[in-house]
């Protein structure tokens, strides 16, 4: 069933085991992303009310006219470009981060589905650090690429 056709409630309670708002509800999230058997799984776990809204507005409708890898790309960048929003307008200044980091997280989604790269077997901690890691490289990576061009 994709989130067009079920309620944000129905949404958080498939990712999170649990009703939305409930007291559990950041524990087994966090949970559940972090134990990810791969990284594409992490993103299907983590923030629930996030991924809902990104897949009912952007990423549905990107599929419609887009090859699966690209329109998951865009969505990861329009996610990152929402970020940078937000954050700039906290910061009363023009913040480009979180834009090129998701479309480097995006694009280790669909190497990773592409490559059927997955840690199953592994016990969660061993995945949760793996997932861990490849947020942290990414971030890492992000700031170098930003440093060469400031």
């Amino acid at each position: 069933m994709d989130s067009s056709a079920i309620t944000l409630s129905q949404y958080v309670k498939r990712r999170t085991g649990v009703p939305l708002g409930s007291k559990h509800s950041m524990r087994n999230m966090l949970y559940r992303a972090l134990g990810a058997k791969s990284f594409p799984l992490f993103w299907h776990y983590w923030n629930p009310i996030w991924s809902y809204y990104l897949s009912r507005n952007v990423m549905r409708p990107l599929n419609q006219i887009l090859p699966n890898t690209l329109a998951v790309l865009v969505t990861f960048l329009v996610s990152g470009a929402l970020h940078d929003v937000a954050v700039s307008l906290v910061k009363l200044k023009a913040i480009v981060f979180f834009t090129p980091w998701f479309g480097l997280m995006g694009l280790v989604v669909i190497a990773f589905s592409k490559l059927g790269i997955s840690y199953e077997r592994a016990a969660w901690s061993i995945r949760a650090t793996l997932n861990m890691l490849i947020i942290v490289v990414s971030l890492c990576t992000t700031y170098l690429i930003e440093g060469m061009y400031a």
